[in-house]
This record gives C-alpha cells, sequence and structure tokens, in this order.
C-alpha cells in the first residue's frame, strides 16, 4: 500500500487522524494533514482506507 495526500485539498477536520494517528497527523498552525507513513503494515491498511473513505476533501489516495 502506497499512500499519497493533496494537502491544497485539505480542509483540516483531521478525519483521518481519528481513523489512523500512526499514519496521518495535522499541521499545528492550520490542520492541514501531515503524513507520517507512506506505505504503512498490512495491519493499519483497514484503518488508511477507512480514512480515506471519510475524508471530506477527497484528499488522501492509495495504491494498492
Amino acid at each position: 500500500m502506497k499512500v499519497t495526500i493533496e494537502q491544497d485539498k485539505c480542509v483540516g477536520t483531521g478525519q483521518c487522524v481519528i481513523a489512523a494517528s500512526s499514519v496521518f497527523d495535522q499541521r499545528d498552525e492550520d490542520g492541514i494533514v501531515v503524513l507520517l507513513d507512506d506505505s504503512p503494515q498490512a495491519d493499519q491498511a483497514e484503518s488508511v482506507r477507512h480514512a480515506a473513505m471519510v475524508c471530506p476533501a477527497l484528499a488522501i489516495r492509495i495504491a494498492e
């Protein structure tokens, strides 16, 4: 799994952090997503897919 983000699209709701905090974080100054791990382990795959699904801005991309 390869994860990419589009920070320009992010609206800072933090849903990705709630879903997969070991893969996503937010910048303190504006809440924009920060990618902590672009190749998460298999045991995190479900959480990362959920994060992408609940992102209101569709700023998370996953390549399997």
